[in-house]
């Protein structure tokens, strides 16, 4: 098992998140692959949870669109059951609870990013429930690339408008030079105003800038 965990941490895929003064930022590639094989050119690595949540997944498709599914349902009941949002830390919380009990049998590398009453915050998982919250942080196969540019770039203190470029640049670096990455990219953006995926158009203005 443990071997299979090591697997993961380089499985393709990069997937991106970091806090902002004003929000959150995901981002991730669209490539699926199947070892050497590209089995997808516009996967779907980037999940809304909430109106204030939002959650990225590499490794095993099937495990990690279950725990989706089950952080969606929790989210839901929470609002309904206490007549607020969840919060960012307990919806973290509840995806590290349902990877330990699965004790590594869901391959799944997580992170969950969103704006509460608290602020901005994005957490990481890895597939046996290890929870820590980061400031920027990717995952996957790309992400020793997308570090590169995250670690030399990013900015604590900075507002989304700034960081944006910084992460496409990230995610677009790790594309190029990773063989498991690539294709297109999906980015999110999470503030108190809600949850929002940018427009293709939106995303062509920002690599064009950036």
């Amino acid at each position: 098992m443990q071997e299979n965990i090591e697997k993961l941490a380089l499985k393709g895929t990069t997937t991106v998140g970091v806090v902002c003064t004003d929000g959150v930022i995901l981002s991730s590639d669209t490539r699926v692959t199947m070892g050497y094989f590209v089995a997808h050119k516009t996967g779907k690595k980037i999940y809304q949870i909430d109106d204030h949540i939002g959650m990225t997944i590499s490794g095993g498709v099937a495990d990690a669109q279950y725990v989706v599914e089950v952080l969606k349902v929790n989210a839901k009941l929470y609002k309904l059951n206490n007549g607020r949002p969840m919060p960012i830390k307990s919806a973290s919380r509840l995806v590290s609870n349902v990877l330990f009990s699965a004790r590594g049998g869901l391959m799944a590398q997580i992170l969950v990013g969103g704006f509460d009453s608290t602020g901005p915050h994005v957490f990481s998982l890895d597939p046996l429930g290890s929870l820590t919250e980061e400031k920027c942080v990717a995952t996957g196969s790309g992400s020793p690339i997308a570090y590169g540019v995250l670690e030399d770039k990013y900015k604590e203190g900075a507002t989304i408008k700034e960081i944006l470029p910084v992460v496409v640049r990230a995610v677009d670096s790790a594309m190029k030079r990773d063989i498991a990455s690539g294709n297109n990219y999906d980015i999110a953006t999470i503030t108190k105003e809600g949850y929002r995926s940018l427009s293709t158009e939106e995303k062509k203005a920002i690599l064009g800038g950036s």
